[in-house]
């Protein structure tokens, strides 16, 4: 069986140093908001080329405490809305309307999966204060198109780079390119810990003072709480183990990009849709998505093979119950991906011979 993720086979080849690392913590008996905490912090920011990171429980987390700082600083109030694709995972959206904000969804574009700047100047309405720019399935969705027409509008970019730890935009990693960034680190990720774990990134100093009050109950200084914030904090050992798995990253990505070369040169059946990618740099695979009318009968096409495929996003966001007063809104590509779209397996552990049998597999399907 050729598994979808074996997160055991990912985390084995760092095994030593990953139990160093919790020992180390262990040892010194400091838990949150300790030294391992600090460095991953500083470590993450340079990799990220940002001046601040600021570690919290999970991506939703950095996402909301984001929106919540520009509130608390004036700039986003309730009412207010954020352009965000209609086809992302429920979290982008859950952020923005538990802060008392209107997501306003923008189709995606057919051939990246991605929101550009067509789908952003239709959903510009007068209320709107930011874009969230999702990189979806660790595809950067950054341009300097984009970026003009914000600044035009006097409206901020918030990067959602959950899914794409790593990725390079003209020289400059996700995480950077906007005015704040969340990162998850969800054990599944490119950079993923051995629990749930999230950050920000900024360069702006007010923000990143804001969210270091908030994530600790709104204290930047001991039984001082200056804002009603909430607990949200990296814990030690997640930042221990994510400062080793950092030192990796680029070279898994470097290895998720081989195997996604591969699909894409060597898959052949027309009944399926690849990803078109004309900038490696760009993109991180963090999910491997092909597209087709007959994901059912391919899926158990490949399982039959010994092969275990996901679906990303069958529902989306907009037609999820919870958020039924979207539900007669219409956005057809979000909604024809979600309805053909299959993960294959793509991540570093994943042998030569695994892939060639992936290809085999795809290839031999008939409708």
């Amino acid at each position: 069986m050729i598994p979808y993720l074996p997160l055991n086979q990912i985390n084995a080849r760092y095994n030593p140093e990953l139990q160093d690392a919790v020992n180390r913590v262990i040892t010194k008996g400091i838990y949150l908001l300790g030294e391992e905490t600090r460095l991953f912090e500083e470590e993450y920011a340079l990799y990220t080329g940002t001046q601040y990171c600021t570690g919290c429980g999970n991506g939703y987390d950095a996402l909301w405490l984001i929106i919540r700082a520009y509130k608390e600083m004036g700039i986003f109030t309730d009412g207010d809305e954020i352009i965000v694709p209609a086809n992302t995972f429920i979290a982008s959206v859950l952020a923005i309307t538990h802060n008392g904000l209107k997501p306003v969804f923008a189709d995606p574009a057919p051939k990246t999966s991605l929101i550009d700047i067509e789908g952003i100047e239709k959903a510009i309405t007068p209320r709107c204060k930011a874009v969230m720019l999702v990189h979806l399935y660790g595809r950067n969705c950054y341009s300097e198109e984009i970026a003009s027409l914000c600044r035009q509008r006097g409206m901020k970019i918030i990067e959602d780079n959950a899914q794409a730890h790593g990725c390079i935009y003209n020289g400059k990693r996700t995480g950077s390119l906007g005015d704040a960034a969340a990162h998850s680190f969800y054990p599944g990720k490119n950079l993923g810990a051995l629990g749930d774990g999230g950050a920000i990134t900024t360069n702006d100093s007010a923000l990143h003072a804001t969210i270091q009050a908030l994530h600790n109950y709104g204290s930047a200084l001991k039984y001082h709480h200056t804002l009603e914030g909430v607990n949200s904090r990296l814990d030690e050992i997640q930042a221990a183990a994510l400062r080793v798995k950092l030192r990796h990253l680029d070279a898994d990505n470097n290895r998720r990009k081989e195997i996604a070369k591969r699909y894409i040169s060597e898959i052949s059946n027309e009944a399926v849709c690849l990803p078109i990618v004309p900038d490696y740099d760009g993109h991180v695979f963090h999910i491997f998505p092909l597209f087709t009318e007959h994901r059912d009968a391919l899926r158990l096409h490949l399982e039959e093979a010994g092969i275990k495929t996901l679906i990303h996003y069958p529902i989306p966001v907009h037609k999820q119950e919870c958020y039924k007063e979207h539900g007669t809104q219409s956005y057809p590509v979000a909604e024809q991906q979600a309805r053909t779209e299959l993960s294959l397996p793509c991540h570093p552990a994943m042998s030569d011979s695994d892939a060639a049998k992936v290809i085999e597999a795809v290839n031999s399907f008939h409708i």
